[in-house]
């Protein structure tokens, strides 16, 4: 799974992906400042079950802070989008391909307006950001529309002379998106177009279709950045992007990278997504250090709860419907054959087996399943048996 952070440039993409991921990507206020993806990874945050089972854990593949466990997720912060991306403009092609593998977009919003069409400076509040969301929408839904009306001649004929399903066969012409059969199927019967006739579909009919696919194979967060310098009249926008049915979060990445900067040098004490922090160092910091500390806490944390990032990435993956579980060697002592205690936490779509988990942490466990054991309950369960959130999984096999 894969999280696309998108956005036009000088919004703070890099900056949030440098807060999400703890990454160094190059940071400057000039648009296409990003050229090549930047790849890192984001954490999501759980109950870890350590302190349940009264254990020390000691993870491997995630870390755990003080019984959070946060589990690692792909992200990829792709160049900065402009109007007429689909046409090649800008940096466009280079954007659209860099998004193809992804499963959920969290689009950077620039909240406070100080960021005009193309992502050059101007004056905060000059520049609308709703604006913003609709062009970045469009390309995309665009970008889709073309790819699939290349060959919608050859296709719909195809279909209607062989008897082939249309959305099988766009299936096939976009899987290298990752769109899948399910998402275009889904959009063609909540648009109720008529799949064995599909020659009879218009140029609008498609691009509707592009949308809908947009919409179930990359679904967007709306990340309002800069909300600590954007007015109050912006702000209120993000009850109407709800309203139109989006999910929208008040962030400020700069904040949250200050914050995480500062827990580093030991100078307070900060759990990335936390409602606040603590001044460790209080007869070392200085009054710069202590006025910026001040700044965020008043303008960020006491107003919005939070930065904003880690909630956003923790939105993202609700999208996508994932569960975290538990998998281990020895159900006994919880460990894997090095001893590591809880050593792995694997983020999972809803509806996996036990069988497809083993599967994921190792081909030959999948292949030589025989059944888990939920190490909670000490019961046997079996290949087909569907997982829930949070579980401790054994698997045993016949190696």
């Amino acid at each position: 799974m894969q999280i696309g952070i998108v956005g036009k440039p000088n919004v703070g993409k890099s900056t949030f992906f440098n807060a999400a991921t703890d990454a160094h990507a190059e940071v400057a206020n000039y648009p296409f400042t990003t050229i090549d993806a930047n790849r890192g990874i984001m954490y999501i945050r759980t109950t870890c079950p350590c302190k349940e089972f009264n254990v020390k854990c000691t993870p491997h593949n995630s870390k755990c802070i003080d019984g959070t466990r946060f589990v690692p997720i792909e992200a990829i912060d792709v160049a900065g989008l402009v109007p007429g991306a689909h046409k090649g403009r800008g940096l466009g092609n280079k954007f659209l391909d860099d998004l193809r593998q992804a499963h959920v977009l969290i689009h950077i919003v620039d909240a406070s307006g100080s960021t005009d069409e193309e992502g050059h400076p101007c004056d905060p509040g000059s520049y609308d950001p709703l604006k913003d969301v609709e062009f970045l929408e469009k390309e995309i839904i665009y970008w889709l529309y073309g790819i699939v009306k290349k060959s919608w001649e050859k296709i719909a004929r195809q279909c209607e002379l062989e008897n082939k399903k249309v959305y099988k066969m766009l299936a096939e012409k976009l899987t290298g998106l990752g769109v899948r059969e399910n998402h275009i199927h889904g959009a063609i019967r909540s648009l109720n177009l008529d799949i064995g006739r599909p020659s009879r579909w218009t140029d609008d009919d498609i691009l509707q279709l592009a949308d809908h696919i947009r919409k179930l194979s990359k679904p967007m967060i709306i990340a309002f950045n800069k909300c600590d310098i954007a007015s109050d009249e912006l702000i209120a926008k993000t009850e109407l992007l709800r309203k139109m049915g989006y999910r929208v979060v008040p962030t400020s990445a700069e904040a949250e990278l200050a914050l995480i900067n500062a827990a580093k040098k030991r100078i307070i004490r900060y759990t990335p997504g936390g409602n606040d922090f603590e001044i460790i160092k209080k007869d070392e910091i200085t009054e710069k250090q202590k006025k910026a500390l001040k700044y965020i806490k008043t303008h960020v944390l006491d107003k919005y709860g939070s930065t904003g990032i880690q909630k956003c990435i923790e939105e993202a993956v609700n999208m996508l419907n994932l569960i975290v579980v538990f998998p281990v060697e020895d159900e006994t002592h919880l460990t894997d054959k090095q001893g590591r205690i809880l050593p792995d936490a694997y983020l999972v779509p809803h509806g996996t087996t036990a069988r497809q988990l083993a599967y994921m942490v190792h081909t030959d466990l999948g292949d030589h399943f025989i059944r888990a054991i939920d190490v909670r309950t000490h019961r046997v369960i079996g290949a087909e048996h569907e997982l829930r959130n949070g579980d401790v999984i054994k698997i045993v096999t016949d190696i």
